[in-house]
Order: structure tokens, then C-alpha cells, then sequence
């Protein structure tokens, strides 16, 4: 389907730093992929905000593409949105410049993702500067097709009211209505903990499960999965709320009759933990074998991979040099105009 000039506009991404998850899926892909007919959709591959793997840039490299193959696997259509690469329309970097003007580094300092990512990066290496420009450059992503909605994960709030504030500013500043402000939209389940328990699921912790993992992986992975600490024996109760495998449950299996009976076993000590993990690795398996049908499709077929990245890159930057116009002139810096 073509894009429509009418339809409102979302901008959103991930960093490629590996292929994607279930945390992925649930907080983010369902949401773009519902979203893909109501609105003209740019899908960020991030690459521009990787400064903490500059030692490993072959991942970077090989997740780029990772990343749009999982997308084609779940099912977003590069005909009727658009794929791109940050890198490959330098006018997000000129953008991120201008705007980094009017943006004290206090206020970035005061936002809690930031905060938080910090101290896990401190705690690997050196902090680089250029971490520092990364929230910036979501704005200037955000802002560079005029996002109307930004589909996110709980823990980007902070970023979008920030891109709200920079818009205001820009607007008021320059006394133009060039970026309007985007809302955020939080996916079905905000936070999908990682296996272990860990609130964030991750490669680097080798707490996530994978878009692409197999089968047999999934079931090794989900007999591993934390569950509740207190129960010792299956004949004892057992806690749901807060229990991984409950969760995951709830997000990946349809079954409603099938959970409710384990929850309620499981709370009388009357089921153990490995028919709930049996029938939760059946549950993933059953929702993820499509998903691994197709990416293996588009992994004989990589040509067709490239072109969505190419088609849409393309098309964004020709989005943002319209923009950048309009930037220019409201700044009255068309100085080569």
C-alpha cells in the first residue's frame, strides 16, 4: 500500500545491538504492526546510538540487519512503511545539532532512563561523549518527520516528553509551527521481565528469548526461567503475581481456560513448575514457528532485505531535506539559499 500524504505520521525504532526479543514483540512490534495501515510509518534502525559497542562495531553492522529481517518476520510491510537506516540521512545528525542549542545538559542529566543507563555503562567502560548526544538525537528522530505518535516502551517516556519540550521551544523561539508535539503510545504489556527475573531483558544478560530462537532453544530457555523462590516442592503454594512464567503466559498464550487453571493450581500447590513451563513452551513455540517460517524466507532472500533498507532510507531523506528546508528557514540560516 503507498503511503498517504493524509495519513499522520510515527517514528519509531531500536538501537541494532542483536536480533530481537519477545520483550520486543510485546512492548513495541504488535503496536507498529497494527499501526502500519492508520499511519505512514518510519521504522528507526538506530545506529547513530551505539557509542557503548564502539569496540564491537561488527555487531552493529550485522544486527542492522538483523533487526529488518526480524521486522519482515513479524509481519511489517516496507511497501507501506518505511525501513531506514539513522546513518543514512545525515539530517538527523544536522538536526540533533540545532536543536542540542536550546536544551541545557541538566535536563538531560535529570531524565531517569538516562540516568540509569549511565550507571550500567560506568560500570563496563568509560562513558563517551557521544552518549551524551543520543537523547538528542531521538528528538531530532521524532521531530525530523514530524512524528504524530510514537509507539514506546514504558521506560522512553522521558524521552518523548523531552522531544515535546524541544518542540515547544523551537516553535515559540522561532515563532513557527514547524515539529508538532508527539504522544507517546505504551504497547499491551510495558515491561516483559527477562527469564531470570531481571526487569530488562537483554542479550548481554543471556536473559532474553529470540525472535529467531528454535524450538528446542525456546524449551531449554523456558525450563531455566526463574519462578516463584518461595515454593520448594510442587505440593507447596505458589505465587503468579510477579512469576516470569506467569507473565509470559499471560502475554503469549491464548489459551485463557488453560492459564487460569495453572494459576489456580498453582496457588493450592495442586501443579508443578514443570507443566506450567511445558505448556508455556508450547504456547511460544505455537506463536513464534510463523515468525520463524518467514525469517528464514527473507534469510535465503537477503536482496530483498537490502531494498527494503534502501527504498526506505531513501524515502526518509527526502522527508528530512524537506524539513531541514523548513528548519533553515525558520532559523534564517538558508545562507547557500
Amino acid at each position: 500500500m503507498a503511503p498517504s500524504e493524509s495519513r499522520k505520521r510515527i517514528l519509531t525504532g531500536v538501537r541494532p545491538t542483536g536480533a530481537l526479543h519477545l520483550g520486543h514483540y510485546v512492548g513495541a512490534l504488535e503496536n507498529w504492526i497494527r499501526l502500519q495501515r492508520e499511519y505512514e510509518c518510519f521504522f528507526l534502525i538506530a545506529d547513530y546510538q551505539v557509542s557503548d559497542y564502539a569496540d564491537d562495531f561488527q555487531r552493529v553492522r550485522d544486527s542492522i540487519f538483523e533487526v529488518a529481517l526480524d521486522w519482515l518476520a513479524v509481519g511489517l510491510d516496507p511497501e507501506g512503511s518505511h525501513f531506514l537506516i539513522e546513518s543514512g540521512v545525515p539530517e538527523h545528525a544536522e538536526l540533533t545539532q540545532w536543536l542540542s542549542w536550546w536544551v541545557p545538559l541538566g535536563m538531560l542529566e535529570r531524565n531517569p532512563t538516562l540516568k540509569a543507563e549511565m550507571a550500567d555503562l560506568e560500570l563496563r567502560h568509560s562513558v563517551p561523549v557521544a552518549f551524551f548526544n543520543y537523547p538528542m538525537m531521538q528528538v531530532a528522530n521524532i521531530l525530523m518527520p514530524k512524528a504524530h505518535l510514537v509507539p514506546v516502551g514504558e521506560d522512553q517516556l522521558p524521552h518523548i516528553e523531552l522531544t515535546r519540550e524541544v518542540a515547544r521551544r523551537f516553535n515559540r523561539i522561532f515563532e513557527r509551527d514547524v515539529f508538532p508535539e508527539p504522544e507517546p503510545l505504551i504497547g499491551r504489556i510495558p515491561r516483559l521481565v527477562g527469564t531470570d527475573g531481571d526487569a530488562k531483558m537483554s542479550k548481554s544478560k543471556n536473559n532474553a528469548i529470540f525472535l529467531g530462537d528454535d524450538a528446542e532453544t525456546v524449551m531449554l530457555k523456558v525450563r531455566s526461567m526463574y519462578t516463584d523462590p518461595t515454593r520448594l516442592r510442587a505440593t507447596d503454594p505458589g505465587h503468579v503475581e510477579g512469576n516470569p512464567v506467569f507473565m509470559y503466559h499471560d502475554a503469549f498464550n491464548p489459551n485463557l481456560d488453560e492459564v487460569n487453571d495453572l494459576k489456580e493450581r498453582y496457588v493450592l500447590g495442586k501443579v508443578g513448575d514443570v507443566e506450567v513451563k511445558t505448556k508455556l513452551a508450547a504456547a511460544l513455540n505455537t506463536f513464534l514457528a510463523p515468525i520463524r517460517e518467514k525469517r528464514a524466507y527473507y534469510e535465503a532472500h537477503p536482496n530483498l532485505v537490502r531494498e527494503a533498507l534502501m527504498a526506505g532510507t531513501t524515502h526518509a531523506r527526502t522527508v528530512a531535506q524537506a524539513t531541514m528546508l523548513e528548519v533553515r528557514d525558520a532559523m534564517r540560516i538558508n545562507y547557500l539559499g
